[in-house]
């Protein structure tokens, strides 16, 4: 069996810049992490691997840095890694992420289960999973918080709907996007930090792709126009008040009021 799991680096602090004409984040020099959510992949497809025997290859798209998260990868346990990087795949949207992030699982070969964390902090939007499905053409279920079984040739999940949780069986190969409550992410192992620091990681870029249409990739093929986009403005103001419940409940409500809460 064959299992990809995508994931990211994200920004390990909410103090970053945006590039007011590009509308996207200015990545350097800031600390990075694993985005929490992949955790969870990475974790069930390791799950999956121990109990069914499986290969699992983790994939990543960004800078050169992103090797980081890969190297994170390889001691949670993964087999191989390869990052997608390249100048021209700046700036990508949702759209043109996953369509790159397809691109770059082809070039792993023919994988059985594609799995990706729920979203990413930097973006939550939750649609990059599901659209990667659409441009291999396999089908995808999103919101898993259980894998129930794996079968030969399908999977059997429980996913989170808006006001209902029920069960599908999903033949391979297919996608699967999962919940922080699918399982618990293992700690890196030491161990495997030292049986794995010397091995080479991957390096895709658009020359590598079955499609090299540059138009389809970065800017150039993200067609989500931002029209604005700043960093939030943080307030730190507070007040202490003293009093009996009577005059402290007043308080609150007029405060509210004052606010227009109320």
């Amino acid at each position: 069996m064959e299992i990809v799991v995508c994931i990211k680096q994200v920004p390990g602090t909410t103090e970053v810049e945006v590039d007011e004409k590009t509308g996207v984040l200015k990545r350097d020099g800031i600390d990075s992490k694993m985005n929490p959510y992949d955790l969870y992949g990475i974790e069930t497809a390791i799950k999956i691997k121990e109990k069914k025997g499986a290969k699992v290859t983790a994939i990543s798209m960004g800078p050169p840095q992103a090797v980081e998260v890969l190297k994170e990868a390889y001691m949670m346990g993964v087999d191989e890694c390869a990052l997608i990087t390249d100048r021209k795949f700046a700036g990508a949207d949702v759209l043109a992420t996953a369509y790159t992030i397809a691109q770059g699982v082809k070039k792993t070969g023919n994988p059985d289960l594609v799995i990706c964390g729920k979203m990413t902090t930097d973006g939550d939007t939750a649609q990059v999973g599901p659209e990667m499905a659409e441009f291999l053409g396999i089908p995808h279920v999103a919101n898993v918080l259980k894998i129930i079984e794996v079968k030969e040739k399908s999977i059997v999940v429980e996913m989170d709907m808006p006001n209902t949780v029920e069960v599908a069986e999903v033949d391979f190969p297919c996608l699967i996007t999962v919940e922080k409550d699918v399982f618990q992410p293992r700690l890196p192992s030491f161990k495997l930090k030292l049986a794995t620091k010397d091995k080479e990681i991957p390096l895709f870029s658009l020359k590598d792709f079955e499609d090299q249409d540059e138009k389809k990739y970065g800017l150039n093929g993200s067609p989500t126009q931002v029209k604005k986009i700043f960093p939030p403005e943080t307030n730190t103001d507070h007040e202490i008040w003293k009093g009996t419940e009577d005059e402290l409940t007043d308080k609150l409500a007029n405060k509210l009021k004052e606010l227009k809460f109320a």
